[in-house]
This record gives structure tokens, C-alpha cells and sequence, in this order.
């Protein structure tokens, strides 16, 4: 137990030292989230090229007190690894707070304006919690287990507590098609999989174009105004989506 709290203590102590120094040399890197990426060794460059893309979308948010939810800190089950992106995140927005949980006890990856909670992604007693303690969120990203069953009911739970004009972030939507983490190669239409459920969201978009009396929109029809699709990852934007049809604008323009 004494042996334990000493590395626990030391463990700190040095990672105090070294993170402060990485957040010195990330004010040279300016607005160049690769640049940070590399700083401090995150996968999201490298083992992947996820920063240009949160480069474009995150840039308006960059300088706002923005809070940012994180699933996923990343060193498995290790106290004592992971943590690189949310370092990266607290350094390329100085101004907001960075959230995060993890199934695993990631405590010691805590420091000022980094709070981690420990729980399943799933756990919705849990998430409803962890919104309690954060409040509304402006940007979410869905780092966590990748399993296609576990994206899409967070996304269903986490995306109402998301705040209009936020955006909701899947990464490594590969696994939609890995059929060990529920996913499959051979129908791309098969229900549950990743892809197969948020390709089902692209024809709310145009809602309001549905040829269908009385349609009655869901949720997803009203609050979903954009979704941007890379390798490998999704971009959702909340808002309200309630352009009118274009159809319906000829028609009183023809007959007016």
C-alpha cells in the first residue's frame, strides 16, 4: 500500500514537470493541432490523421471556454498510461475545460482542467452522473471501446446532453466493418453496424423535403444540421434543423 501511494506520488511529481514543459513548447505550436499531436504523442497523428480534420472543425471553438468530453483516456488498464490526447486538447484550448472517462481508474492522469470519471460508456446511471458534474457539453468525442453496439447507444444518450452548435465525434468507425467488434464486411446494410446506422440519419437531413402527409420528425431529423464523413471518422453538428422545402417555396411562387 505505502509502496503504492510512493509511485503514485513520484508518478505525479515527475508528470508535473514533464507536462508543463510540453505546454510551454505547445504555445510555439500556435494553432497547429498536428504540430501538438506529435508534442504530446497522441495516436489521433501518426497512428492516425485525425488532426486536420479537428483542426478545421475545432477552430471556431479554439479560444471559447468550451467543455470538451472525451471517452476514452487511452494505456488500457494502466493508471499510469494514457491520458496524451486530453493534454493536447487542454493545450490547444487554453481556455476550456477537458473532461473524459475511461472503464479503468485513470486518476493519476488528472491535473488542472482535466477531470476524469471511471465507468462504462454504457452505463447510463453513470453518464447521467458524469453530465450532473459537466453540465451541458460543446464538443463530445467517442474514443472508447469502438464496439458498434456501444457507439450507437452513446450516441443516443450523449447527444441530447450535447449543446446546440456542438459537434459529437466518433473516431475508428473501422470497426463497423470487423465483425469481433460487431461489424461486418460482407453487408453494409446490416443493422447495428456503425456506418449502417448513421448513413440511416443522412436522409433526416432533407426532412422536410419527405414527400410522406403528417411526417412526424424524430429527434435526429430536428437536431442533426450537418454530418461529415472521413477515414475512419464522423462529424455530427447540433442544431436546428428546420430550413423549409425547397419544393413547398416553388409551389406558392408558381401559384402565387
Amino acid at each position: 500500500m505505502i509502496q503504492s501511494i510512493k509511485k503514485n506520488i513520484h508518478f505525479r511529481t515527475k508528470q508535473k514537470i514533464k507536462n508543463k514543459w510540453k505546454a510551454f513548447l505547445g504555445f510555439f505550436a500556435f494553432g497547429n493541432l498536428t504540430q501538438r499531436a506529435i508534442l504530446f504523442k497522441t495516436d489521433k497523428w501518426g497512428g492516425h490523421f485525425y488532426t486536420p480534420h479537428y483542426q478545421l472543425h475545432f477552430k471556431p471553438y479554439r479560444f471559447k471556454r468550451v467543455k470538451l468530453l472525451e471517452i476514452g483516456v487511452g494505456g488500457y488498464e494502466s493508471p499510469f498510461s494514457g491520458g496524451n490526447s486530453l493534454r493536447m486538447w487542454k493545450s490547444y484550448f487554453p481556455l476550456g475545460k477537458i473532461f473524459s472517462l475511461d472503464i479503468y481508474d485513470k486518476s493519476p492522469q488528472q491535473e488542472s482542467r482535466i477531470k476524469i470519471f471511471q465507468g462504462s460508456q454504457v452505463d447510463f446511471e453513470f453518464l447521467q452522473k458524469v453530465i450532473a458534474h459537466t453540465g451541458e457539453l460543446d464538443l463530445i468525442i467517442d474514443d472508447g471501446s469502438h464496439i458498434n453496439a456501444h457507439v450507437i447507444q452513446t450516441f443516443e444518450f450523449l447527444f441530447p446532453k450535447l449543446k446546440k452548435g456542438g459537434i459529437y465525434v466518433i473516431e475508428d468507425t473501422q470497426t463497423s466493418y470487423w465483425e469481433h467488434y460487431g461489424g461486418t464486411s460482407n453487408d453494409f446494410n446490416q443493422k447495428g453496424t456503425i456506418y449502417e446506422y448513421f448513413k440511416s440519419l443522412i436522409d433526416g437531413l432533407n426532412h422536410s423535403e419527405y414527400m410522406i402527409p403528417d411526417y412526424q420528425r424524430n429527434y435526429y431529423d430536428a437536431h442533426i444540421i450537418s454530418m461529415h464523413f472521413y477515414h475512419n471518422m464522423i462529424f455530427i453538428y447540433k442544431g436546428d434543423n428546420n430550413e423549409t422545402s425547397n419544393y413547398l417555396m416553388n409551389n406558392k411562387v408558381k401559384n402565387g
